[in-house]
């Protein structure tokens, strides 16, 4: 064998050492449990956000998911069809020069969302040094954008059209960003600082914003041309807790929609009609997607109410799924489909008599996936399998029904995250 071949044969071996295999697994990787979102061929497994097939402007290019760079602030998102809860989630990306581009979470879709950013935080991804505009610190790469700064002295970020790579982990309100290996910003979901600034910035008049604990993770085409790869995904798990939604003393996580009356009086929840006789609601701060709750009730009069799940609210109007609460006769434990469908399972009349009026009543509730199952007084009342309750999303929300006269008490509200 010729010396020449020898050193051929070497030098060949050093650079395949050299080569990294994009967009693919390792064993150790497939064994700890991860999951790649792009195989680096197709865009299986991605479509249009708030759609069911992907148009564009984003194609495979040299084994990258490519932003065209024809998407603007209300069009351009590409979702995953798969949705996340807790995870960690790590990918390379280049952005062109003076380019802006994001990696959003916990996304929740939906006609009353026009865009993704109502709902899902946003690993911010843009040219700071090229920029054409000034740019708020909030702004700026790194940023979970509009709420946390990173730590400037630990954020190496590479120049525009050179690889970078960033990581999320979310693990039950616990969140860090990372950026090429470094940990650069780190916070706590849903404390009472991340409210204060939720309140009190960008997204004070969004209500719906990073409320949800799951989600379709989203890319982002701003109008510049981007690309992404290597990107992978590895679920946690989620703690299992059962939490009491009401303290007994105030309303503390809870919000007030509409006029009327909500209060706390000898350790009870109250809700009562006000003067303007309309739709009220109060509402968890968080949402609640899998669980099984339970809440004790008692209609002192009229008692048109009920308990909204997966819900979503905008001024006085829900969308969402409802437990109907309601005067004898009137499909107590049945589901409806508020602005949409309408009722989904009404009681036999047979069964009314299993509530007791004026008395004290349990309701359970139990929703996983696209199932719903209501007991009322230990005796099953609704049980029902949907694919659009199965996609839905939000709060647990008590409702006082328009037209006045209402009055009912409400205890004992706990819930079993599952």
């Amino acid at each position: 064998m010729s010396k020449i071949y020898v050193l051929v044969l070497l030098f060949g071996v050093l650079l395949s050492g050299c080569s990294k295999n994009e967009n693919t697994l390792t064993r150790a990787e497939k064994n700890a449990g991860w999951e790649l979102l792009f195989d680096g061929k197709t865009l299986q497994g991605w479509r249009d956000y708030n759609g069911t097939r992907l148009t564009g402007p984003w194609e495979v290019e040299d084994g990258t998911i490519k932003a065209e760079g024809h998407g603007s602030d209300a069009s351009g998102y590409i979702v995953t069809d798969k949705q996340y809860e807790n995870f960690i989630l790590t990918w390379d990306w280049k952005i062109s020069k003076g380019g802006n581009s994001g990696m959003l979470y916990h996304v929740v879709e939906g006609a009353q969302f026009p865009v993704p950013y109502v709902t899902g935080p946003e690993y911010q991804l843009v040219d700071d040094v090229n920029f054409p505009e000034p740019l708020e610190e909030w702004q700026k790469c790194g940023a979970d954008y509009a709420m946390y700064l990173p730590d400037k002295s630990k954020l190496n970020v590479k120049p525009a059209g050179q690889w970078n790579n960033s990581k999320i982990v979310f693990d039950n309100g616990h969140v860090e960003y990372w950026m090429n290996g470094v940990k650069t910003l780190e916070f706590e979901a849903w404390s009472d600082e991340w409210f204060a600034k939720k309140n009190n910035g960008k997204w004070k008049n969004d209500p719906e914003y990073g409320l949800s604990p799951s989600g379709v993770i989203c890319l982002q085409d701003h109008g510049y041309p981007a690309w992404f790869r290597n990107i992978k995904i590895k679920k946690l798990p989620s703690r299992k807790e059962t939490v009491s939604l009401f303290n007994g003393h105030d309303l503390k996580n809870w919000i007030i929609y509409g006029t009327e009356k909500w209060y706390v009086q000898n350790n009870l929840l109250v809700c009562e009609s006000g003067p303007d006789k309309g739709y009220g609601y109060l509402a968890t701060k968080q949402y609640f997607r899998d669980f099984d709750l339970s809440v004790d009730f008692k209609q002192i009069s009229n008692g048109n109410s009920g308990v909204f799940f997966r819900s979503t609210i905008n001024g006085t109007k829900v969308s969402g799924w409802q437990v109907e609460v309601a005067p004898k006769g009137d499909d107590t434990g049945g589901v409806y489909e508020s602005y949409g469908r309408g009722w989904l399972h009404q009681i036999p009349d047979e069964e009314e008599n299993i509530l007791k009026p004026g008395d004290w009543n349990t309701m359970r509730i139990r929703v996983v996936g696209p199932e719903v199952k209501t007991w009322l007084n230990e005796h099953e009342m609704t049980h029902l399998s949907d694919s659009l309750i199965e996609r839905g999303n939000g709060r647990i929300a008590l409702q006082i029904h328009d037209g006045g006269g209402i009055k009912v008490l409400w205890k004992n509200l706990i819930l079993k995250r599952l």
